[in-house]
């Protein structure tokens, strides 16, 4: 990818706060997220792969999930822990468009993923019986790979149309790490071509999948009304509440973030924002899928009873 027209070679991250007090506590913080984060998507995976029980399309989702949430806040949270305890608050160039171009990647092939899961879901509901065999693992494998690849190429299109504006005078971002929003602040060349293709890339990556997600509900919610029983009709619909809840916070926070034009973003307002996206939302999306789940909990209490034989 290009990086010319631009007449910075470093930025500085402001991160939150200059209160060396309070960067310390902001340390602490991360670090217990980051390990929560950590063991709690390797676990799952660990389960997934390792259960028998849990060899399932669902599952394959849910342990491609938690790898992007590892991967995702490993591309941001140990870079905010250095910048809240170290004098150095500079990221290279280099630095900072490889962590923009994975962040970027990472966050929209999650989009895709999750629009991916909510088919599964409505296959699992309205075709019960025919859910393993629509749903097989090289459909499955097709789908998660789909998603992966779409994510990056956006991120690609993406990466190179940011890094090549110029970053003229100040380099200075306000923000814990290279996101969109405090970038293109930085930017003096900002055309409507650019807006376009940002725009362009909301409705590929996010809108688009929304619209998938809502189709699929209301297919799922169709199914659900057909259920006579009371009880088959809460069975089912639990089924689909961990999925539900994670979209609602991912695809909430992201359409808060992007979907403005550059002209209204407040990046103070953002920060909490973005670090629910990037720290916290891959810390809870493992309990998100597993607290409530009763074949997790049982693969878990397996996996526990296995190490204290051993």
């Amino acid at each position: 990818m290009e990086t010319v027209n631009h007449t910075v070679t470093e930025f500085i991250l402001v991160g939150f706060t200059t209160d060396p007090v309070m960067q310390l506590v902001l340390f602490v913080l991360f670090l217990l997220m980051y390990c929560v984060t950590v063991m709690g998507n390797i676990t799952l995976i660990v389960l997934i792969c390792t259960d028998s029980r849990l060899y399932t399309a669902m599952y394959f989702f849910i342990g491609n999930l938690s790898f992007l949430d590892l991967w995702y806040s490993t591309v941001y949270t140990p870079k905010i822990m250095l910048t809240c305890i170290s004098d150095d608050k500079s990221i290279s160039f280099a630095g900072c468009l490889a962590q923009f171009f994975f962040s970027a990647g990472l966050a929209y092939s999650e989009c895709y993923l999750l629009a991916t899961m909510a088919y599964d879901r409505y296959i699992a509901i309205s075709k019960p019986l025919l859910y393993n065999q629509v749903m097989s693992p090289r459909l499955s494998s097709y789908l998660v790979a789909a998603s992966y690849t779409g994510g990056f190429i956006s991120s690609i299109i993406i990466t190179r149309e940011t890094f090549t504006l110029t970053f003229c005078g100040d380099n200075v971002i306000d923000d814990f790490f290279c996101d969109l929003p405090p970038l293109v602040k930085l930017a003096c060349d900002v055309k409507e071509s650019y807006q376009a293709v940002l725009y362009f890339l909301m409705a590929t990556n996010v809108i688009s999948p929304t619209v998938l997600i809502l189709a699929s509900y209301l297919f799922i919610i169709a199914s659900i009304l057909r259920i006579q029983s009371t009880q088959g009709r809460l069975k089912a619909f639990s089924t689909c509440g961990s999925h539900l809840t994670a979209v609602t916070l991912y695809y909430g926070s992201i359409l808060y973030i992007y979907s403005r034009p550059s002209s209204s973003y407040s990046l103070q307002r953002d920060k909490i924002v973005s670090v629910f996206c990037t720290v916290a939302m891959p810390m809870l999306n493992p309990m998100i899928y597993s607290f409530r789940n009763k074949d997790v909990k049982d693969a878990l209490k397996k996996m526990r009873d296995r190490i204290r034989v051993s």
